[in-house]
């Protein structure tokens, strides 16, 4: 197989203009957004550009077919999907989504340059809101579709400026009360296969452009609210004050320890303090807890810890979400094995992705890393060689045509 580079240069070069900070670099791709509006444009006008037939379900995710899934369902015979997502973190990386939407499109030329006719239908989907940057959850997009978000909660989700998600999907031209499970949509997957920028070091360690995934972390998100009282930064006795940022400072630094003890990671990146002000006491601080492992009890006890010491302070700690250990598919990993190779290797990843959710709702899943040189994402510096993009939608296209044949 050759892929045509010029075509895949051409749509990386047109969505790489799209929501991007030009003093930083970053990517700044909110879900129902002007410029989420403006990717999910350019994803619709590419799959009319090659005849695929788009489709969105109740959450707003987009699917691009090449054949009928209906159809292939009633034969027994459900779609092979292949895709990622659009959206960014904030200040985010190129690659982390759009690699995988791009690659999936350049895998429908490749596989129609070879004169390859599918006896299953194929996919590609743009998920929406997997960052979660805006609302706060992790893959809404697959979450709601398969039951895992309730709709209900879906929508009263509220962004830094108190816009809820049903708010935000009104402006977008969409209606909130679509909202909610869709197993239409999920019956007719009847295998998902992610290709994403590798998060981390493993394949540069490793000297390959490419590996499969054998697993996610277990990994959730909990919000930590902390009272005080505002008062005069200047006039304010310390014995006087009621400081919301003092145990909030006390929980982050107490996350890196106890994170540290138990083998895991944890990060409070996320922070809202009122009112706000350089010479006002703090009357209210919100932070966003990430934490994440490879044994789940040990990233339950960090959580435990941690929420005891912040209720110390009078926090109040809510869970936002969960995801437990979620391994792939073992015999569809063993078959994309069979077809890239044993010397492909096998790696696990601390990196929440929608083929987890889609993989814990009993869709047969698989992932696809390819190369990152510089080991960090969500990041500007975030970055993949063209040969090992080039590279990564050769091996993709060697798997669809296996499972689509």
């Amino acid at each position: 197989m050759s892929i045509d580079t010029s075509e895949f240069d051409a749509m990386w070069s047109a969505i790489g203009r799209i929501g991007r900070d030009k003093s930083s670099g970053g990517y700044h791709r909110f879900a129902w957004t002007r410029e989420d509006h403006d990717l999910r444009e350019w994803f619709a006008g590419e799959c009319a550009k090659r005849g695929l037939d788009l489709t969105t379900d109740r959450m707003g995710n987009q699917w691009a077919w090449w054949g009928d899934p209906d159809a292939a369902l009633v034969a027994g015979r459900p779609g092979v999907v292949i895709g990622s997502h659009l959206d960014s973190v904030p200040d985010g990386g190129a690659f982390d989504g759009p690699l995988g939407v791009v690659s999936s499109l350049a895998v429908i030329d490749l596989l129609r340059a070879e004169d390859f006719q599918p006896s299953r239908p194929i996919g590609v989907v743009n998920f929406v809101d997997e960052e979660g940057a805006r609302f706060g959850i992790a893959c809404a997009g697959s979450r709601v579709i398969t039951g895992v978000l309730d709709a209900d909660r879906a929508r009263s989700l509220t962004d830094v400026d108190g816009v809820t998600m049903a708010e935000a999907l009104r402006a977008a031209g969409r209606d909130p009360e679509q909202l909610g499970p869709d197993e239409e949509t999920a019956r007719r997957i009847g295998a998902f296969v992610e290709l994403h920028v590798e998060q981390g070091r493993g394949l540069v360690d490793l000297g390959q452009p490419v590996a499969i995934a054998t697993d996610i972390w277990p990994h959730g998100r909990w919000r930590f609210d902390f009272p005080g009282q505002a008062n005069h930064a200047g006039t304010t006795r310390l014995a006087d004050r009621q400081d919301a940022m003092l145990g909030y400072a006390d929980t982050v630094l107490a996350a890196r320890s106890v994170a540290e003890q138990r083998g895991c990671v944890a990060t409070v990146g996320k922070v809202h303090v009122e009112p706000g002000g350089v010479n006002a006491i703090p009357s209210h601080v919100t932070g966003w807890l990430d934490a994440r492992g490879p044994v789940e009890d040990e990233v339950r006890r960090t959580i435990d810890d941690l929420t005891t010491r912040a209720q110390q302070h009078g926090a109040t700690v809510r869970e936002e979400s969960w995801t437990p250990t979620t391994r792939f598919d073992e015999e569809l990993a063993g078959r994309l094995t069979g077809v890239l190779g044993d010397d492909v290797p096998l790696l696990g990843t601390g990196a929440g992705h929608d083929a987890g959710i889609l993989a814990t709702h009993g869709v047969p899943t698989a992932m696809l890393f390819v190369r990152n040189p510089t080991g960090i994402s969500h990041s500007p510096e975030e970055f993949a060689e063209r040969d090992d993009c080039h590279a990564g939608v050769e091996a993709l296209a060697k798997v669809v045509e296996d499972l689509a044949r």
